[in-house]
């Protein structure tokens, strides 16, 4: 029953976080995520809409505001130079509604 309870507790927990105000750091030791961006969308954990506005970029589904102070931003990613030093692949696309995540499985990531 407990173990049952703790489940609901972090599905509840991690249900309510969006992590979707992102701030690009220039070192990798103060980022909370490492992000490589692929040339296409077929090797991507993640299909990423940059959003015009803040109110926009909401839930955990690859609509990312990129805000202009690290102290307003849920996650700090840094950009790598190669997709092995990564830890979630990206990739831009053109749409809002081609946005979201091809790999469930790094989801945590921006939680």
């Amino acid at each position: 029953m407990k173990k049952f309870v703790f489940i609901i507790f972090v599905i509840l927990l991690f249900g309510s976080l969006s992590a979707q105000k992102v701030y690009s750091t220039d070192s990798k030791y103060d980022a909370d995520v490492k992000v490589w961006v692929a040339d296409s969308k077929y090797d991507a954990d993640l299909l990423v809409y940059k959003c015009s506005s803040r109110y926009d970029a909401s839930d955990n589904k690859g609509l990312w505001y990129f805000v202009d102070s690290k102290y307003d931003a849920n996650k700090k990613i840094y950009f790598v130079d190669s997709k092995y030093d990564a830890d979630v692949i990206i990739f831009f696309v053109d749409s809002r509604y081609d946005a979201g995540w091809r790999k469930k499985e790094k989801m945590h990531l921006f939680f």
